[in-house]
């Protein structure tokens, strides 16, 4: 059994569709079923039902790829190892988060003092970020709820509290605190519905007891705050997204009940290799949520 028969299997099994996996791997069809056949005799049975050139995982196909998926992650972490091990100086991170306005700093203030290291970011939602991390796809994440999961290792670093949005020239500008149903009437502006931010504010607004009539929606945060500041509507806002140089024309305001926070963590998994340039993003991280974020946002 030799390991460019496992890379095809695994390629077979990812689209359960010959032609198409044939086109990835950038060889011939018939190569890969005879490649397929081939460990098939190797195993003694059949890892896959057939019709035609679609092809689907039987019971020992599931089974087997478990294995193949494995040796493929233990290859990977080896690789990284090996790396890591020869130029420790530099290495490369993979991270996966949510926080865009914090983004430049955040990764700005640490590559000044590791130039050398690579840093590949994943937008990912919270349930993304826990396949990412189980599947060795990521080193870290930080995330805006918790993760877990097996080996899975999720450290809070910051509470961050959530405030109301709304023109500079609404009715309620002026006032420094509010109740929440208090804006039960009003036109709301928000991220889609399956965004894990939106889920937290409905949630807020189901405690104060209303839904809330979110007219329009957007994926672009930055857009919902000029939207505001235009008068279309109000928002929520998290405080990491209020940069003290560039807020537009609105209106912060603190929600007095209920208590709208939310905690932004870092996440690893505990059986998968981190780098030396990893390690040192992970507590890089810690020490900026808990020192230097402050002096950026307000």
């Amino acid at each position: 059994m030799e390991l460019l028969q496992l890379k095809y299997f695994k390629v077979a099994a990812k689209y359960e569709h010959m032609t198409r996996a044939a086109a990835e791997l950038n060889i011939s069809q018939p190569a890969l079923s005879k490649t397929i056949a081939r460990l098939e005799d190797d195993l003694g049975a059949p890892l896959f039902n057939r019709q035609g050139k679609q092809i689907y995982l039987n019971e020992f196909g599931k089974a087997f790829l478990e294995r193949v998926n494995r040796i493929f992650l233990e290859i990977n972490e080896g690789i990284l190892q090996v790396q890591d091990m020869n130029s420790p100086e530099k290495g490369v991170i993979s991270v996966a988060m949510t926080l865009p306005h914090i983004m430049t700093k955040f990764f700005g203030d640490f590559l000044k003092d590791h130039p050398h290291v690579r840093i590949k970011h994943k937008q990912a939602s919270s349930s993304e970020m826990k396949y990412l991390l189980e599947n060795a796809q990521i080193d870290l994440c930080i995330s805006t709820s918790p993760i877990q999961g097996e080996n899975i290792e999720w450290v809070p670093l910051i509470e961050e509290e959530i405030f109301l949005s709304v023109p500079h020239t609404h009715r309620l500008a002026d006032r420094k605190m509010i109740n929440l149903n208090e804006v039960s009437d009003e036109t709301f502006i928000g991220l889609p519905q399956d965004y894990g931010f939106r889920e937290v504010t409905d949630k807020f607004c189901k405690e104060a007891g209303f839904t809330p009539n979110t007219a329009i929606e957007l994926e672009e945060s930055w857009v919902i705050q000029q939207l505001v500041e235009l008068g279309y509507g109000i928002s929520f806002i998290p405080n990491l997204s209020i940069l003290r140089d560039s807020t537009p024309k609105t209106v912060r305001i603190k929600i007095n009940h209920p208590v709208c926070k939310r905690t932004i963590g870092i996440a690893w998994h505990k059986s998968h290799y981190l780098s030396k340039a990893a390690i040192e993003f992970r507590q890089f991280s810690i020490d900026f949520f808990k020192h230097s974020v402050k002096n950026y946002y307000l």
